[in-house]
């Protein structure tokens, strides 16, 4: 049960502002917007009101904002044309679109905004756990339990610190001051050039001294202003290494059984859910980040696919034929319909052990 509405909670959520975004900016420049669905197919329930159809629909993958003229070749009365979307300026039209992904960014911004305001930002430690046999740490006298107070004359006030100032000596001889009970050390230590694999299981060759983290936090607390200032680099740094996964999986690197659909997601909320709804927003956000990058590919029947049509439109001075517009769906739906079906195989395949399950976070 605790799967079931974790699961609820967070495809509802990114589908309501992905949706929203798009909502917003068509009523912002006065576009009619004639049903909000979350869901497809059959329409379940909903309120009629200012002429919007407000619903969810019987289909919970998904959702939609319909919007006077948004379909091409309708017909549209002369009357009504000043509020429909397929009559607006091409900027107006892109930016009704691209409102979609964006706000999807911006949820997982404010989710992270409200985890550092309230919750406060967990810091790793710069305490050493274990030293490595014959390890340049070693041999320099480092010892379990010591804590980092400088690198190279840098302050250390975490462990990503300790990571960062090691990486960027590219091998030459570091000095480090390090803290042993009441007395601070100085040290001098030559890292040694190691293959090691990253994220995605490829072997890179990175400086390392043969330390690991004690793995003690400390949450520290911060106002708004920092709040906001963390969140917008945590939304960053998770962007820019979802798009390193999908060019990751486009050149191989990551197998596509990898990927995962509706079920995969369910039993990730709901196993984040069982840690937490701390680790559950989080996991929340994580995700939106991610639709709103898929969002943004340049495949037809995607919001980057139609960012693309009106790229082409802004340049040639006038939109693709209908023809074209329908061989494009056509692709797109193509497309679209065999990565469902990718997904849906991994999920099932999961179930039955023919590929390994998803690790736990």
């Amino acid at each position: 049960m605790t799967t079931f509405w974790s699961f609820v909670l967070v495809l509802s959520g990114l589908i309501f502002f992905h949706e929203f975004g798009h909502f917003a900016m068509a009523r912002a420049f006065g576009i009619r917007v004639l049903k909000f669905s979350i869901g497809f197919g059959p329409r379940i329930w909903g309120i009629i009101k200012n002429g919007t159809d407000y619903c969810i629909s019987a289909v919970p993958l998904g959702g939609f904002v319909k919007m006077l003229g948004e379909q091409p070749g309708e017909e549209i009365p002369p009357a009504d044309r000043p509020y429909s979307f397929s009559h607006r300026p091409v900027y107006q039209k892109a930016l009704v679109v691209a409102a979609g992904p964006f706000a999807n960014f911006l949820l997982a911004q404010l989710i992270f905004f409200f985890i550092f305001l309230f919750y406060g930002n967990p810091v790793l430690l710069p305490e050493i756990g274990k030293v490595k046999a014959d390890s340049p740490a070693q041999k320099a006298g480092i010892r379990p339990g010591d804590t980092f107070v400088s690198v190279n004359g840098m302050p250390v006030k975490s462990w990503d610190d300790v990571s960062k100032y090691i990486r960027s000596s590219k091998g030459e001889t570091i000095q480090l001051v390090i803290r042993r009970g009441d007395k601070e050390l100085r040290l001098a230590v030559k890292p040694e050039i190691t293959t090691i694999k990253n994220i995605f299981g490829e072997e890179i060759k990175m400086p390392l001294i043969g330390i690991t983290a004690a793995g003690k936090l400390e949450i520290e607390k911060v106002n708004p202003l920092k709040a906001l200032q963390l969140s917008l680099m945590r939304t960053w740094e998770l962007t820019k290494l979802t798009w390193e996964g999908f060019v990751k999986i486009v050149q191989r690197v990551v197998p596509l059984s990898a990927l995962g659909g509706p079920i995969m997601i369910a039993q990730m909320a709901g196993q984040q859910a069982e840690q937490g709804m701390l680790n559950l927003f989080y996991f929340m956000a994580l995700l939106s980040i991610n639709l709103g990058l898929l969002n943004l590919l340049p495949v037809p029947v995607l919001d980057g696919g139609h960012l693309f049509f009106y790229a082409i439109e802004a340049i040639i001075g006038h939109p693709l034929s209908a023809r074209q517009m329908q061989i494009a769906q056509q692709i797109g739906l193509l497309i679209l319909g065999s990565l469902m079906l990718l997904v849906f195989y991994n999920d099932i395949a999961r179930l039955l052990g023919l590929i390994p399950s998803i690790p736990q976070p």
